[in-house]
Order: C-alpha cells, then structure tokens, then sequence
C-alpha cells in the first residue's frame, strides 16, 4: 500500500465500522499509514494513523 490508495477497514477502529473506506495521505513505514476517512457522501470524517492489520486494498494508484 501506498500514498493516494484507497483502502477500507476490516475492523472497527476509533468509531468508525468495518467497510469504512479512507485513502492513504502519508506512508510512514511498511506498517503505519495516515488514512483519511470519508463518509457514503465523500465527506471527510476524520484522519488517524492507521495500522496495516486494519486495512485492505481497495484501488492502487
């Protein structure tokens, strides 16, 4: 995963429901990436860092 990919939680995290999908604005390691998480509407609900055990690939850039 990378910077601009669009990823999706496989696991309730920090409010947020499984399925939630987000995109990656920050790659800190192979492990951590800053996500940026959007709402049905694409509005955004907030930016966390994330760990790579929470997310899946949804579209690669």
């Amino acid at each position: 995963m990378k910077e601009l990919d669009v990823v999706r939680l496989i696991k309730d995290f920090e409010g947020m429901a499984a399925g939630t999908e987000g995109t990656i604005v920050h790659k800190y390691n192979d492990h951590a990436f800053e996500v940026e998480y959007f709402d049905d509407e694409g509005d955004t609900i907030d930016v966390f860092t994330t760990t790579k055990d929470l997310l899946e690939l949804v579209q690669s850039y």
